[in-house]
This record gives structure tokens, C-alpha cells and sequence, in this order.
């Protein structure tokens, strides 16, 4: 591996991980010494990388970095494009057109023979399972997750009784037959599931909740002993 390669590589380690990573795990990581991480580090820093840290406690690379185009392999387009695909057969119509939007912008800056690859590539997605109903608030919730605002729901539950629920939602997870909210409920003061198509009318109230959207999450995945692997790798 190149100096150049190792830095694209050390960039997208960081940018996998929401908390620091010691240099240590870098390090292993890259098959490389520790010293070398130091090195590196400081260099990306020094080309305007936003990577804050310091030694004994491990770096973060902050949101909103921009570098020049990487060259992306075979595999990595083809998993891309898979992802991609997988939204616009499956998501709601919000998210479809910004997958479309992907998948425009990747091919059109593709090497020819690269684009041709991806335009005759074999991986499919079948269509989803669910139905509109499914997706029929989800924008309204992507978009009060961003900002950490309270919802209120009028919602069926698996007995098919309504009620009136202000909630507070971090997550939504994508099943294949359900979408489901992860909110914390203010009536049973606890975190619950709610399906999407159950939900008969939903309103973004004019407040936010006041824990932030991280730590409800850390505590959801506590509570039900999510491993970590599975958002952090």
C-alpha cells in the first residue's frame, strides 16, 4: 500500500467510527506503527482534515470533510449501487428520488469502463413488501430525528386500540414487511417500537426533547442489547 493509499484508508477508518480511535487501532488497522499514525495524522490535519485528538485518548474525524474523488473498485460500486437500488425498490418516495439522485451522480463520474460494469452488473433488489402506509410518515420522521423534535402519534396498537402518544423519536429501522419508529414514549415513559402503519395521524410539535438523539440510542441499545458492532465497525 502506497502513502497515498494509506491516508484514503486512515480518512475512511475515521469516518466509520462516531467516538475516537486510538492510535493503536489505527494502527493495527493499517498494518503500521503507531508512530506512523502520528505521522499521518498530522499530515491529513495539516492538508485541512478536521481530525481532532491527541495521543492516550484516540482521534474523530469531524463531520463534514471534503476531499477530491476516490477511486472506488469493483466491489466497493457494486456495493454502493446494491445499497442504492435497495432504497429505491424499498424506501419511502423522499428517500427513492435521493437514491436516483446517487446513483445519476456516481455513474456519470465513472471511468467508462466502470460505468459500463455497473450498467450491466447482476445484483438485483426485489421490489418491497410493504405497502404506502408503511411510508407514508417517514419524511415527517427522518426529518424531526435530524433536529431532535418531539411528535405527537395517534396509534393502533397490536389489539387494535388507539391512543394519543407524544413521543420522541432517535431511529427507524427497516424490516422486510414493516418499518418501525424507536422513540421514547412519554405515556409509558419508556422507549417503544411503533410500526409505521399503524400510525393514523402524526403532528411535529414545536419542541425538542430534551435528551440528546445519541444518548437515547446508547440507551436503547443497552436496554435491548444491540451489539455495537452493528452501527460501529
Amino acid at each position: 500500500m502506497s502513502r497515498a493509499e494509506r491516508l484514503l484508508e486512515l480518512i475512511q477508518i475515521l469516518r466509520r467510527h462516531r467516538r475516537p480511535v486510538t492510535a493503536a487501532t489505527l494502527a493495527q488497522k493499517l498494518n503500521i506503527s503507531v508512530r506512523t499514525v502520528y505521522r499521518d495524522i498530522a499530515s491529513l490535519q495539516a492538508q485541512g482534515a478536521d481530525i481532532e485528538g491527541e495521543a492516550g485518548i484516540g482521534f474523530i474525524l469531524k463531520p463534514g470533510l471534503t476531499l477530491p474523488p476516490l477511486n472506488l473498485g469493483s466491489n466497493e460500486i457494486e456495493a454502493l449501487m446494491l445499497g442504492a437500488h435497495w432504497v429505491v425498490n424499498n424506501a419511502d418516495p423522499e428517500l427513492q428520488g435521493a437514491a436516483r439522485n446517487v446513483i445519476a451522480k456516481v455513474s456519470a463520474v465513472l471511468p467508462a469502463e466502470l460505468r459500463q460494469e455497473l450498467e450491466s452488473s447482476s445484483l438485483l433488489t426485489g421490489p418491497s413488501r410493504v405497502t404506502d402506509q408503511h411510508h407514508r410518515y417517514l419524511a415527517d420522521i427522518r426529518a424531526a430525528i435530524r433536529i431532535e423534535q418531539k411528535v405527537q402519534l395517534q396509534y393502533r396498537d397490536i389489539h387494535d386500540q388507539s391512543s394519543e402518544r407524544i413521543i420522541w423519536p432517535f431511529a427507524i429501522g427497516f424490516f422486510e414487511q414493516s418499518r418501525v419508529i424507536i422513540g421514547w414514549c412519554e405515556l409509558r415513559q419508556d422507549i417503544r417500537h411503533f410500526r409505521t402503519d399503524r400510525i393514523s395521524s402524526l403532528i411535529r410539535l414545536n419542541s425538542r426533547y430534551p435528551k440528546s438523539r445519541m444518548s437515547l440510542f446508547k440507551e436503547w441499545r443497552h436496554t435491548y442489547q444491540v451489539p455495537e458492532r452493528l452501527f460501529d465497525q
